[in-house]
């Protein structure tokens, strides 16, 4: 089975890892043109390009994915199959190009969380479970017919890097079975539309305003905000006027007097915001112009207004 491989970020590189150490015949690798970074403005690889390239498969880097000289290129690989992992919207005249169609890996459980930020959202919401999706593309972003589903747990400290590091292994896995599965003629796809769900949640993409903590919330939906916007996008407030992020809290829900947003601290260990019903306490932060570090170390070196 000839296969082109489209993605673009980590979260790609482990499906088609596994592809290859199945022993899949991935004859081309499409993914997101090189990108200037940093002060020097040096052309970045994605790291899909970096491991292709490492593994020595053709790579492809179209800026336009409608360029005439991109589809017939890519036509020339002659593939029986795409598949498709953390990459743009696709075209019609890319995505059924194949005999056998594109198949898409999807970070969530479908139609739940169809967009842009699956991991994210699914933390924020509190949801005790998540997992990943196969399905064929069509027409409406996420809607295709689903092939396979992997349930994957949510633990209750999980942030969206944890839980983005677990659906990209089970994304892999899912990937094999379901490529094998479609070989054998065992698995016959499902339309999104079959499943009856009532409250249907969506994954947008997230935003810079999205990322302000609210302290007139309650305290879970604040801990879940830091937990879903963690590593990033992150989540954030302000002290003194500057922006303060935060990676990484603890709650303590219990009544008190205090306004929701002001602090507490002891100026040595400890650092809360006052919510409307406890505390949010930082464990892991960074201010404006500073690095990130752990409460205590910030601290010491913080001078808090009088």
């Amino acid at each position: 089975m000839r296969i082109v491989f489209m993605g673009t970020p980590d979260f790609a590189v482990a499906s088609l890892k596994a592809l290859l150490d199945a022993g899949e015949n991935v004859v081309a690798v499409i993914t997101a043109p090189d990108k200037p970074a940093g002060r020097g403005q040096k052309l970045n690889k994605s790291a899909v390009k970096v491991f292709a390239e490492a593994n020595a498969l053709p790579v492809l880097q179209p800026e336009k994915l409608r360029d005439p000289q991109f589809i017939e290129e890519l036509k020339s690989y002659n593939a029986d199959l795409q598949v498709v992992v953390a990459f743009r919207m696709l075209p019609e005249m890319v995505w059924n190009m194949p005999p056998m169609g594109t198949i898409n890996v999807h970070a969530s459980l479908l139609p739940q969380y169809r967009g842009a930020a699956p991991i994210n959202h699914a933390v924020i919401n509190g949801e005790k479970q998540s997992g990943v999706t196969t399905f064929l593309l069509q027409h409406e972003i996420d809607t295709g017919n689903i092939l396979l589903a992997t349930k994957v747990d949510i633990a209750e400290t999980d942030n969206a890097g944890i839980l983005h590091d677990k659906l990209m292994n089970a994304g892999a896995e899912t990937l094999i079975k379901t490529i094998e599965g479609l070989r054998n003629n065992t698995i016959k796809p499902i339309p999104q539309e079959d499943f009856k769900i009532e409250d249907l949640k969506h994954a947008p993409k997230i935003f810079k305003e999205d990322c302000l903590i609210d302290w007139n919330n309650s305290t879970e939906k604040i801990y879940n905000l830091i937990r879903g916007l963690s590593p990033y996008p992150t989540a954030f407030t302000y002290l003194h006027g500057k922006v303060l992020k935060v990676y990484e809290a603890e709650k303590e829900i219990q009544s008190h007097q205090k306004e929701s947003g002001t602090y507490e601290t002891d100026g040595k260990t400890y650092l809360k915001f006052a919510t409307n019903d406890g505390f949010i306490n930082l464990k892991m932060i960074q201010i404006e112009g500073k690095k990130r570090m752990e409460i205590n170390e910030f601290l010491k070196g913080y001078r808090f207004e009088k």
